[in-house]
């Protein structure tokens, strides 16, 4: 039986296992049977936490899907609030540094990256304006900041049929390790924001989303920092300035503990929680 905690940050939601004192190898089949929302737990990310010789603690991350990917904003937001400290975190996307301020947890997600082969595109491409298009989405910034990402800004987020032009974005030969999807509009001095995240889909918030997206409307001067941004699962607030890096704050939340039966979920049964 597997000890795990349950977390969400603005509705983006994890499995959070502390593996530091008994290590759990965890493949891309387990992942996505604790992911499923019908047989599993059910998460848009499964959380792996392993002790770390750089910093107090590794955090990977799983898709949905069961793919890894670098870096989550709202997932480092719930595991420094699970420690209850400020603490720094070791990614596939580079170490973060946290702050804890009651239900608020600011994280420095790093200096963000621009030049094509950091995003990375399969060739040289100017990232500020991408000479590309989907349908009505055209003209859109690229920026990585420890997950690839593309930035459109668009009249009305709502009008954008992002799930089905996410996947198809997500999946173009341009982004030889994939996208996630930002649509994004300017509203009352602030940013409404919608992502199609890679590996997991339509989501209710995503960090380094509304990182990219704030880095992306500052240097297109449409938004100064630090900017809101309002997801459907509420709100982040990003500060950056150019040459330094992105720091975001926003609340994370504590859902439940369980345990789950490894074998069951690895054979198609179900959880035990």
């Amino acid at each position: 039986m597997i000890a795990f905690e349950k977390w969400h940050g603005l509705g983006n939601d994890f499995v959070v296992i502390d593996a530091r004192d008994v290590p759990l190898p965890v493949d891309a089949p387990l992942a996505r049977a604790v992911a499923d929302r019908r047989t599993g737990v059910g998460c848009d990310q499964l959380i792996l936490l392993e002790r770390s010789s750089l910093a107090d603690v590794r955090m990977r991350v799983f898709n949905a899907d069961g793919s890894e990917v670098g870096a989550c904003g709202n997932a480092s937001r719930c595991v420094a609030a699970k420690l209850g400290r400020a603490a720094v975190i070791e990614t596939g996307g580079g170490l973060l540094r946290t702050a804890v301020d009651g239900s608020d947890v600011t994280v420095d997600m790093g200096v963000p990256r621009f030049t094509w082969d950091r995003i990375p595109l399969a060739y040289p491409l100017d990232t500020e304006r991408l000479p590309v298009a989907w349908d009505d989405l055209v003209d859109c910034a690229a920026v990585n900041v420890g997950n690839p990402h593309v930035v459109f800004f668009v009249p009305d987020v709502d009008a954008v049929d992002l799930a089905r032009l996410g996947p198809l974005i997500e999946r173009d030969p341009l982004f030889p390790e994939r996208v996630n999807v930002n649509v994004a509009s300017i509203e009352d001095g602030g940013l409404a924001l919608r992502v199609w995240e890679r590996g997991a889909g339509l989501t209710l918030a995503c960090g380094t989303g509304a990182c990219a997206t704030a880095v992306a409307a500052i240097r297109r001067r449409l938004a100064a920092s630090p900017v809101r941004v309002n997801l459907p699962g509420g709100e982040l607030h990003v500060a950056w300035e150019a040459g330094g890096a992105v720091r975001m704050t926003g609340p994370a939340t504590f859902v439940f503990a369980g345990r789950f039966d490894s074998a069951a979920l690895a054979g198609g049964g179900a959880a035990g929680l």
